[in-house]
């Protein structure tokens, strides 16, 4: 699924631990507040959790799983370790764990959009799709979701494997209008229409998308094919050309080299 995850890094929770200092000795102690083993329990999970992305940031995946899994030894219950120790089940192709804490992550945030996305992901990367659109849904209903665009996206990708062109292409809508800025969205669209053979429309949105910038192969693949099929042979060749500059060794180019070679 090409459709970016909201993962972990937005769900970690600021947990403060503030202690409040005197300037009478004397009386510091009776004063300051005493940190409960609860919170005790959920900062050192909140840690752990932290450390655990970092480690999984810079590929080290052992150390990683190593930090989570003692961040739920602090606290069963905290749900950021839950999302980013199911990422870290998925990457390794552990998709029942994977499955078992992204699960979790829901039951204790019943109500938040960023586990019902991150879920939703999962079961439609893993062939679920009429099940994971529901989660989709519940995603974009919280309202203080940040980026609903994103669920909205993932569902349009989601019911594009489904074969359910319609429902996909008022997923991408809804999601441009949520973000007009989604490239994701842009692009899933573009190539939507350009699917259906409507490339005059599918050109429009996939110039939107290149007007955000940092476009990737399959963006400049889809402009190639779009202006083939409108006949524009020289927007083609240009299309082409930055496709073989910049990703030279990319499946979209290579799969045109072959088509000039044929």
């Amino acid at each position: 699924m090409r459709a970016e995850r909201i993962l972990a890094a937005g769900l970690l929770l600021a947990l403060s631990g503030c202690v409040t200092t005197h300037t009478d000795s004397s009386a510091l102690g009776a004063h300051m507040p005493k940190t409960s083993k609860a919170q005790q329990a959920i900062d050192a999970a909140r840690v752990h959790t932290e450390l655990g992305q970092r480690y999984m940031a810079n590929g080290d995946l052992q150390e990683a799983l190593g930090k989570l899994t003692k961040a739920l030894q602090f606290d069963p219950n905290y749900a950021p370790a839950h999302t980013v120790i199911a990422v870290l089940y998925e990457r390794i192709n552990k998709l029942p764990e994977a499955e078992q804490h992204y699960r979790k992550a829901v039951a204790l945030d019943p109500a938040k959009g960023a586990p019902n996305n991150n879920l939703g992901a999962f079961l439609c990367h893993t062939g679920r799709g009429s099940e994971a659109i529901a989660y989709f849904h519940k995603a974009v209903e919280d309202p203080f979701y940040q980026t609903p665009d994103v669920a909205l996206t993932n569902a349009g990708v989601c019911q594009m494997q489904m074969s359910d062109s319609k429902g996909a292409e008022q997923s991408f809508r809804d999601a441009l209008v949520r973000n007009p800025r989604n490239a994701e969205a842009l692009y899933q669209l573009a190539n939507l229409l350009f699917l259906r053979n409507d490339a005059f429309h599918a050109r429009a949105f996939l110039q939107r998308r290149e007007g955000l910038g940092a476009v990737d192969a399959a963006t400049l693949k889809l402009g190639h094919d779009i202006e083939s099929r409108l006949g524009d042979l020289e927007g083609a060749r240009t299309y082409n050309q930055r496709l073989q500059s910049r990703f030279p060794d990319s499946e979209q180019a290579r799969a045109l080299d072959n088509n000039v070679s044929q």
